[in-house]
């Protein structure tokens, strides 16, 4: 377990977590933001790169897993993505459609930015890169708390950067999360 919250553990992936992400990132409709829905072998390579991530820099998306039955409902983490020439520290989640509007992706979200915040001393900001179009996503970033900094060609797609800078989180001085 890498951070936990009151209804989730987050956790590093594995490939036994293919079936469980399959069901997220292959789902077209929670996908419609992305160029196109995840197959089998997608899949697996996300984990792959996760697996790198997680070697290379101590983080990465993590299996998002429901305390009461253990099951993998999506993933939510930080990764390091270049945007306009510049590193940047995102918060990025995908949460399985029938697990959607009950709040996951936000406790997950801003359990990750508190970690960014508090744990991680290089974090000065963190962003999160969204379709204009995706306002779930929208709405789980403004409820943490990130605002609309521009917007982006981000792999030749239009985004939106939302950013917090450390010295603007709410979640500075909270300890809703356990770090294992």
């Amino acid at each position: 377990m890498i951070l936990e919250t009151q209804r989730l553990f987050l956790r590093e992936m594995t490939l036994s977590d293919l079936d469980a992400l399959l069901l997220v990132l292959g789902d077209a409709e929670s996908m419609r933001y992305y160029p196109k829905p995840f197959d089998s072998e997608m899949v697996e390579k996300w984990i792959d790169r996760q697996r790198r991530n997680y070697a290379q820099h101590g983080l990465g998306l993590w299996a998002m897993v429901l305390k009461a039955t253990g099951e993998v409902i999506g993933d939510c983490g930080l990764v390091w993505q270049e945007v306009e020439g510049h590193q940047e520290l995102e918060i990025g989640y995908h949460v399985r459609r029938d697990q959607q509007m009950q709040g996951y992706a936000t406790e997950a979200a801003s359990t990750c930015q508190e970690y960014a915040f508090n744990v991680l001393d290089t974090a000065r900001r963190v962003i999160s890169l969204i379709r204009p179009e995706n306002i779930p996503s929208r709405r789980v970033a403004e409820k943490n708390g990130l605002k609309i900094v521009q917007e982006t060609l981000w792999r030749d797609i239009p985004h939106y950067i939302y950013a917090v800078q450390r010295s603007e989180s709410k979640l500075l001085t909270t300890s809703n999360f356990s770090e294992a």
